[in-house]
């Protein structure tokens, strides 16, 4: 792994029990969603809890692109996006991150036209935007892709969507956050079968209606919105990051240590919590958003991603790090995207015993791990990477931080906080 331009990598000394108190950040995918939705209303929009992240500062350079003036200060953003014009979000910014492509349908339904390049982001599968642009002619848009662009237009002189009953052949998170977002102002009624049920979706509804929008059935397989002439001003607080959250836990596991992670909303990480206790980390609700682990011995378990309620994908990379070191035989299965086992190689490279045939990976556990250089290859994998390395015997280089900061808000900091020896190198050469 030469790598002759110095890049920042982060220096982990391995088996050092944590301790203390952790706290988890707002959650990004609701953020980027509901920043989205802040373009549905011509007055002000005030969010809190909103994560420091590489993702999240790109989202705004799109709405900056289209209009909006933002303000912020620390963890509390101000939207304006009274003047919202522009109906084409730029290419270079929406290459770099998928979820900017969220603001097609409530560009849209706003201003009856929009143009989304197609989407970017981590490289863990096609993830087709095939459902969000069925959705969007449901409700009689006309939509083209023309050159790398998603081109959509409101027909009729009416200037709006019509409300319409959408089944999505797949329970995409995004499909179902872009379907409901146009559906806020279309005129009439819109059904949402098959929808996805996730937390962060559950929360893109409450922002929506805070601001007068009519959503009901969010987090159930069915979403009904009637749809309101206009939207109005709201102050909303991001949920915490589930993902951030799940992901301490199981360095609280990996590492055998008691740590409490707090602002975590217990109900969203059922299938994570019952899946730790299954490997052999109690995880026991101290207060309404406090967690604390308790270290047992690990043993084998299999994993399968599904949608939410299911085993969450974003968890699996973190958790097949644990299962390198719990006695047994583990079978990890990815349903969700197809391109999402490229950590293993890594992993293997610090000693893991993986074999993967398809969509599995077959995981047997390995008494210790070693330290050893190693390259993140998507946000998730790199999380699972700097797990590895606190469980590891020795020193762990991970480099590819650039994944990581997208989706970790100061992880090193929080780490360091409980005691963990790591530091950002800030020009490693391989």
């Amino acid at each position: 792994m030469s790598n002759s331009n110095p890049q920042p990598a982060l220096e982990i000394i391995g088996r050092n029990p944590l301790q203390g108190t952790v706290k988890i950040s707002g959650a990004k995918n609701s953020a980027l969603a509901i920043m989205a939705g802040t373009l549905l209303c011509a007055d002000d929009c005030r969010l809190s809890n909103m994560p420091s992240l590489a993702d999240i500062n790109t989202m705004g350079q799109v709405l900056a692109s289209l209009g909006v003036k933002i303000k912020k200060i620390g963890s509390n953003w101000e939207f304006n996006p009274r003047d919202l014009k522009a109906i084409k979000a730029p290419y270079e910014l929406v290459s770099q991150l998928r979820a900017s492509f969220f603001v097609i349908g409530p560009i849209l339904t706003r201003l009856g036209v929009a143009q989304v390049p197609l989407p970017g982001g981590c490289a863990i599968g096609s993830r087709p935007v095939e459902l969000h642009v069925r959705g969007l002619q449901a409700m009689g848009a006309n939509v083209t892709i023309e050159h790398g662009v998603v081109n959509a237009s409101v027909k009729g002189s009416s200037g709006r969507l019509k409300g319409a009953n959408i089944f999505l052949d797949y329970p995409s998170v995004g499909a179902t956050e872009t379907i409901m977002m146009a559906a806020t102002l279309a005129d009439g009624e819109t059904v949402i079968e098959n929808a996805a049920k996730e937390p962060e979706i559950v929360d893109l509804a409450n922002f929506c209606n805070s601001m007068g929008a009519k959503i009901s059935g969010a987090g159930t397989d069915s979403i009904v919105i009637k749809g309101v002439e206009r939207l109005h001003s709201t102050d909303y607080q991001i949920i915490p990051d589930r993902i951030e959250a799940g992901t301490f836990l199981v360095a609280g596991a990996i590492t055998h240590s008691e740590i409490f992670v707090t602002s975590v909303n217990h109900d969203h990480l059922i299938p994570v919590i019952a899946k730790l206790s299954e490997i052999g980390c109690k995880v026991i609700q101290e207060d309404e958003n406090t967690l604390r682990t308790l270290p047992g011995e690990l043993k084998a378990s299999d994993i399968e991603t599904l949608p939410h309620p299911g085993f969450p994908t974003d968890m699996q990379a973190q958790f097949m790090a644990l299962l390198t070191i719990s006695e047994g035989n583990s079978l990890v299965t990815e349903t969700v995207f197809e391109n999402r086992l490229r950590h293993v190689a890594e992993l293997k490279r610090m000693g893991a015993n993986i074999k993967v045939k398809g969509n599995s990976a077959h995981v047997v556990g390995v008494s210790m791990l070693s330290g050893a250089p190693v390259m993140a290859t998507d946000l998730r994998a790199s999380a699972a990477l700097v797990l590895a390395g606190l469980a590891a015997n020795g020193k762990t280089i991970v480099q590819g931080l650039q994944h990581l900061d997208r989706g970790y808000e100061n992880l090193e900091q929080k780490l360091q906080g409980l005691g963990a020896k790591i530091q950002r190198l800030s020009d490693y050469q391989s």
